[in-house]
Formats: C-alpha cells, sequence, structure tokens
C-alpha cells in the first residue's frame, strides 16, 4: 500500500505542471470558494487523475487492452528521458536567472547528487538488495540543500517603459482604464513554460505589435519570477492564484479574461473590436 500511494503521490506531481494550463481556473476558483466546495474541487482533479487506474483495478477485462511487456518499454523509457532532459535545463535557466551563477552551480551540485543516489539505489535493486548506503548521496543532496542558503535572487530588470509597453501597477491599469486607453495585461515570469510559449507564438509577434500599434494598445507587463507583492494581491483580488494570466480592457473600460492559451488572432481580434467576442 505504501509502494502504491507513493506511485500516486508521484504521479501526480509529475503531472501537475503539464496540466496546470487546463487546471488553472478550477485552482484559482476553489482558493475563494467555501471549504466544501474547494475540497469538492480538489476531490473531483484526484478523482480524474486516479479513474485511469481504478478502471483498470476495478475492469480487469480492459487490461486486455494494454500493451505486453517486451524490450520496447526500454527503448520507450529512454525517449521519456528526454522530456525530462529538457525540464531540467528548463528549470536550470530558471534557477540562473533567479540566482546567478553561483545559485545554478550549487543546485546542479544537489541534482547531480541525487542523480547518483538514484542510480546507485536502482543499481542494487537490480541485483535484489536493499539500498543501503546508495542513499547516502540523496541524504547528502537533502542536507546540502536545506543547509545551504542559495545567493539571494538577483533583482529582476525592471521593464522598461518602452514604446507602449509598461510595467504593470494597479495605480497604471486605472489610469488607462479611466483615460478610455485600451490596455492588455500580461502576468509573466520566467519560470512560466506556458507564458514563455505564449509569448513567443502569440504576443511577440509583428501582426500582434502592428494591431496593437493601429489600436493604441498598452501592453502592462507584470513580472512575477521573484512573487512580487503586488502581482499576488492583484491576482488574489481576480479569484487567481496561478500564472499566466491575461486580461484585455477595451475602451469603454470592459474587463475580459482571457485564455491561458493565447494566439496571435485572438490578440489581434481584441485589439480590433471593443465589444465582446
Amino acid at each position: 500500500m505504501v509502494g502504491g500511494f507513493g506511485t500516486g503521490a508521484l504521479a501526480a506531481l509529475v503531472a501537475t505542471p503539464c496540466s496546470g494550463p487546463f487546471m488553472g481556473v478550477a485552482l484559482g476558483a476553489a482558493l475563494v470558494l467555501p471549504p466544501p466546495a474547494a475540497l469538492a474541487v480538489f476531490a473531483g482533479l484526484g478523482i480524474g487523475m486516479a479513474l485511469p487506474f481504478l478502471l483498470l483495478a476495478f475492469v480487469p477485462a480492459l487490461q486486455r487492452l494494454l500493451p505486453k511487456p517486451g524490450a520496447w518499454m526500454e527503448t520507450f523509457r529512454r525517449l521519456l528521458a528526454i522530456p525530462m532532459l529538457l525540464t531540467a535545463i528548463g528549470l536550470a535557466w530558471v534557477l540562473g536567472r533567479q540566482s546567478g551563477v553561483d545559485g545554478l552551480s550549487l543546485g546542479l551540485l544537489i541534482a547531480t547528487l541525487g542523480a547518483l543516489g538514484l542510480w546507485w539505489i536502482g543499481h542494487r535493486q537490480s541485483r535484489g538488495r536493499r539500498a543501503g548506503t546508495a542513499a547516502l548521496p540523496i541524504m547528502a543532496a537533502l542536507l546540502l540543500a536545506i543547509a545551504i542558503d542559495l545567493p539571494r535572487p538577483v533583482e529582476a530588470t525592471p521593464i522598461a517603459s518602452t514604446g507602449k509597453t509598461e510595467p504593470f501597477s494597479e495605480t497604471r491599469l486605472a489610469e488607462l482604464q479611466a483615460a478610455g486607453q485600451p490596455v492588455f495585461v500580461d502576468m509573466t515570469a520566467d519560470w512560466c513554460l506556458v507564458c514563455q510559449v505564449n509569448k513567443r507564438v502569440a504576443i511577440d509577434r509583428p501582426d500582434t505589435h502592428a494591431a496593437f500599434d493601429k489600436e493604441g494598445v498598452v501592453t502592462l507587463v507584470g513580472d512575477w519570477t521573484n512573487g512580487d507583492p503586488a502581482i499576488t494581491r492583484f491576482l488574489a483580488s481576480r479569484g487567481r492564484n496561478s500564472i499566466p494570466y491575461y486580461l484585455f480592457v477595451t475602451p469603454s473600460g470592459e474587463t475580459r479574461e482571457l485564455p491561458q492559451i493565447l494566439t496571435s488572432e485572438l490578440l489581434i481580434e481584441q485589439a480590433a473590436s471593443g465589444k465582446p467576442s
């Protein structure tokens, strides 16, 4: 039972970042709902994650649809290591952005100790032996992670007011809204993968910039990389606790929440129309 619980917890932990864009609204709602309703939301998420396992356990006939174990699993396991490696590279980049070269070096050292320990444990287990001394590198990694303070996060480079792009503040948003200026609010962070993808495929595109310039749209960028309290309060006031978070304010003052997955066409449509789309 302990192994089964651990496997389920690991599956939920690994799957959460991938499913984050689809659960953002549900999690945001759970924070502002009464406790029974919030627990119902989390229970629904848990049942959804566990449903495939439950179906296979209670409907044994479905197990015949699963591929049979074989040598292909080794190849598949190695293929799955590729996205995990890319994830590790992305996390290292974020750590470097936040803590500099010294913090990145310490983080890589801790990760290397952990990886060595996991490899050693797996090697012993394949021979039918207990973890034993193979757990020492993992324990050392945990002690280092707890005992060593990473360098303080470097101060995020202030977002310059370039053209129609300005740093976010609630005061500035209220001023632009009162002046009848269309505004696009972009809440982002270096560690937010969806934010970075949206930036490249939708926000920072020539056609989007042209549409924004034509309609006089001002973009307010909120950088939440290091947990800006002002942005945290703003998100909480909107019933949200996560990013990406996008708002579009029309010249008439109407505030529209945009989806977490953006397209250039959606932003162009918002800029061109003062009416709800």
